[in-house]
């Protein structure tokens, strides 16, 4: 690997006096989780990768759907029908060959979050229902692990870091997951697909500052309310 090829590639975030090399460093020898390669996860496993972060995971059991185009923009419509981990793995090294993608075609379960999160710094939550946001919570809480969570429906999105240095959890904001029946969800309510975009990347810039030592939200629930641009930092 080519320290100039490096310096290249990153030199205009390393010219930031908050990050420099030693920033860049940090983040090459980061290993980051990204749990879901939908609507969120892609332009959080786009930003992430490009930035430089060494060793990204992927976990994601669905398969690329015609539906997903509008807003999964790292798939094209020749994939439909094909694994998103493992596309989402040959985009990403595609645009970064600098760093190394491992893909997990699975679902995450009761009896697989830990060997999944345990050899990982950072998880970041881009799943899309409470079930599988409280279990990679839980198993954050039970490993020590830092969580970046975020999630999206209609025209709002919300961001938070769990478990950082301290911090709360999920479980201090909502103790327990709603009743799924009570709960809309993009499939039956819809979502405009720049929402996941931009909270994807407000996601992504937060795990960027997780790892790089730089402040992040702390007990803080972020709710971005796109349609009319309402900006509320909730303290919990």
């Amino acid at each position: 690997m080519s320290v100039i090829q490096e310096f290249l590639r990153y030199n205009r975030q390393t010219m930031l006096p908050e990050i420099g090399d030693s920033g860049q460093e940090k983040l090459k020898q980061a290993r980051v989780l990204v749990i879901g390669a939908g609507g969120l996860g892609c332009p959080i496993l786009q930003y992430i990768s490009t930035a430089g972060v060494g060793t990204i995971g992927i976990v994601d059991f669905d398969k690329i759907e015609i539906h997903n185009l509008h807003r999964q923009i790292l798939y094209t419509e020749d994939q439909v029908g094909l694994p998103k981990a493992l596309i989402a793995k040959e985009k990403l090294e595609a645009l970064n060959p600098l760093i190394k993608v491992a893909a997990f075609e699975a679902k995450l379960t009761m009896e697989n979050a830990v060997l999944f999160i345990q050899d990982f710094d950072v998880i970041v939550d881009g799943s899309d229902n409470f079930a599988t946001r409280y279990l990679i919570n839980d198993t954050c809480v039970v490993l020590g692990k830092p969580l970046v969570y975020g999630s999206i429906l209609g025209f709002e999105g919300q961001i938070a870091v769990f478990n950082h240095q301290g911090s709360k959890n999920l479980r201090d904001l909502f103790q327990e997951p709603p009743n799924p029946k009570d709960v809309p969800n993009c499939s039956l309510n819809g979502v405009l697909g720049t929402l996941p975009g931009m909270i994807g990347t407000m996601m992504a810039h937060e795990t960027l500052k997780l790892i790089m030592g730089l402040p992040t939200l702390k007990n803080e629930l972020v709710l971005y309310q796109t349609l009319d641009w309402s900006f509320t930092k909730l303290q919990f």
